[in-house]
């Protein structure tokens, strides 16, 4: 007998949550913001001076006496500042809480972690969802196109506003891996180390196809209104959850799918002969789709997806992504997984194999795993030793005080073992 325990199936026409709170989150966040004026505007790819403007953005832990221990955390397409705190909107963890906390690799006992809403975003950091100050209206479409780099840009203004000069590391996942890249090369002389984990240099020509779906289902639904939703109040949810169905689908692998549901029934012994949600993993679809439009923005969506297909580092360096590491004294960590066939391995190799040629301090590793794209947002305790691994060494190369006391690390033959193998993986 399966041990999944099945999920009802939703309807994905009716979010549960009052939309005003989400749209208060977008204007309005629930944790710490940096307002910049018309005087500091955010210089944009797309030759658009942003301003005024506003970054949303969380802190856990306490920055030291030197500001030596800041990392930044640079979340995926669908993730927030909330990392380690109760979602204000959905009620939820932080997306990272097997990376970020007590006794984890990212320990805000040792660190001062940063995480702020990208530009583009709805969680509070200006963005389609937000209100133009020009004419009293939220922005939807006539909010202008940014890119990976706009988002950097808009990190490194918060950064000098907390008056930190050279972050310890910069992480991030996915879209977060991509600006984790990005940060070394605008800012190298400010990022000491960077832990680079499931991404690219580029986006895929396939993975640009999965956005284009996805934009593409939030768009043909009727009550987009050619993206002014708001103002007509309407909102597109079946669009938007049909985007967030097919995503999901690929942030996952055969195998983990498979091992999750199988081809196993929902509520049900035989099939209905009908479109219903016979199965538990076209249940567990819907549910994705349906929770995802209780806390995003349909707009949000195609400006992030947009961003993430424009990315190409060197494609300003004429092609040559060795270029745009060149001189670099930044410390790599790149780590890929398996199963991940929406950032496959390939990919996290071509990065390794530019910073080999930029004779920039790169370790790397590929880790098994059946969990997929997801991977790094899951318990998968190899990720997690190398991690711990990487920083630990980094931070004894920058002079933090890192001690561990003993209870990091319960006497468990498992744990040391694989302690063994990440230490074998990251020569210091």
């Amino acid at each position: 007998m399966s041990n999944v325990r099945p999920i009802p199936s939703p309807s994905i026409t009716s979010p549960s949550i009052n939309s005003d709170d989400r749209a208060h989150e977008a204007d309005h966040p629930s944790s710490l913001v940096a307002k910049f004026g018309i005087e500091q505007p955010l210089k944009l790819d797309c030759g658009v001076d942003l301003a005024p403007f506003q970054i949303a953005y969380q802190t856990y832990g306490e920055l030291n006496a030197d500001r030596s221990n800041a990392i930044l955390v640079c979340h995926a397409l669908t993730g927030d500042q909330h990392v380690n705190n109760i979602h204000p909107v959905t009620g939820k963890p932080g997306w990272w809480e097997t990376m970020v906390g007590a006794r984890k690799p990212l320990d805000p006992r040792k660190y001062f972690i940063i995480c702020s809403n990208v530009i583009g975003g709805c969680m509070g950091s200006t963005g389609p969802a937000s209100f133009n100050p020009a004419t009293g209206k939220v922005w939807g479409l006539d909010f202008p196109i940014i890119t990976i780099p706009d988002m950097v840009r808009a990190q490194a203004m918060l950064i000098d506003r907390l008056g930190i000069t050279t972050l310890f590391c910069v992480v991030g996942g996915s879209m977060g891996g991509m600006q984790a890249v990005q940060w070394v090369a605008a800012y190298p002389e400010r990022v000491f180390s960077t832990l680079a984990i499931a991404c690219a240099t580029r986006h895929s020509a396939q993975n640009i196809a999965f956005h284009e779906l996805g934009r593409q289902a939030v768009m043909a639904d009727p009550d987009w209104r050619g993206g002014r939703y708001v103002d007509e109040d309407t909102h597109p949810h079946r669009g938007l959850a049909v985007a967030r169905m097919a995503a999901h689908i690929t942030y996952l692998s055969d195998a983990a799918l498979h091992r999750k549901f199988g081809r196993r029934m929902q509520d049900r012994d035989l099939p209905t002969f009908s479109f219903d949600a016979d199965f538990q993993v076209e249940s567990y679809l819907r549910y994705q789709g349906s929770s995802f439009v209780e806390r995003f923005d349909a707009n949000s969506y195609l400006y992030l997806t947009r961003a993430m297909d424009y990315f190409d580092i060197a494609a300003d360096h004429n092609g040559v992504l060795a270029k745009a590491f060149t001189g670099i004294k930044t410390r790599f960590c790149v780590i890929s997984f398996t199963s991940d066939w929406l950032f496959p391995t390939s990919e996290s190799r071509a990065l390794v194999h530019a910073l080999n040629a930029s004779s920039a301090r790169v370790s790397f590793a590929e880790i098994e795993t059946d969990k997929g794209h997801d991977a790094f947002l899951l318990d998968v305790p190899e990720f997690l030793d190398i991690s711990r691994a990487f920083l630990q060494a980094a931070g004894k190369a920058r002079g933090l005080e890192m001690a561990t006391t003993s209870h990091e690390h319960p006497a468990n033959p498992a744990a040391a073992r694989r302690r063994a193998r990440a230490n074998r993986k990251l020569p210091r």
